[in-house]
């Protein structure tokens, strides 16, 4: 159901970050930030969805911890949290939701979106976890890429809770395909993520 991108561009990806690590290390910072946003954003929109509470509930927490992580390896390095920076590669999947779409097509979509920025984040991380030479960053983005990897199934999971099952793979086809498109469009940035 998920495609791999990133696998084949090991050692560009991995060159490029280690080279701007205290970049990737505040966009990082800002990714942690907006996927607790986001579970709360989702809690606050759809407090009456026992299930959803109950799975995304932990999952803030835990990405505010990996928030907090992500700050305490800044301040080893003297790394300063700077201005908010703007995500093109979220803003531009956020545009994937069916604004005119039923209820339950929307939280599916939600919840798809969310699961597909899980998904990358868990393959930038793996390859920084095999391939990065500072080991005690190894070390850190291994434990973040299980967790990640974690949240992804846990938004796929939720997304066939409220929709049939074969529908939501359907959609996330769809949005698979659309993802290629945005990245195919994108700038490729040294200082991002994503």
């Amino acid at each position: 159901m998920f495609r791999y991108l990133f696998a084949d561009c090991y050692p560009r990806w991995v060159d490029i970050a280690e080279k701007n690590i205290e970049e990737i290390l505040i966009d990082h910072a800002f990714c942690e930030q907006k996927a607790a946003s986001s579970c709360i954003s989702l809690i606050v929109h759809y407090p009456q969805l026992e299930k959803l509470v109950e799975v995304l509930t932990p999952v803030v927490t835990e990405e505010w911890g990996h928030f907090r992580m992500v700050l305490k390896e800044m301040k080893k390095r003297n790394i300063a949290l700077t201005q908010k920076r703007k995500d093109d590669y979220v803003l531009q999947l956020l545009t994937l939701e069916r604004k005119n779409g039923t209820p339950n097509q929307r939280l599916m979509d939600k919840l798809l979106i969310n699961a597909l920025i899980e998904a990358r984040s868990c393959e930038r991380f793996r390859l920084l976890s095999l391939h990065i030479a500072d080991e005690n960053l190894k070390s850190f983005y291994h434990e973040l890429m299980i967790s990640e990897a974690n949240h992804y199934v846990n938004f796929i999971e939720l997304a066939k809770e409220y929709s049939p099952k074969q529908e939501v793979e359907k959609r996330f086809e769809e949005m698979l395909e659309a993802e290629a498109s945005i990245l195919q469009n994108l700038e490729i940035r040294k200082d991002r993520v994503h």
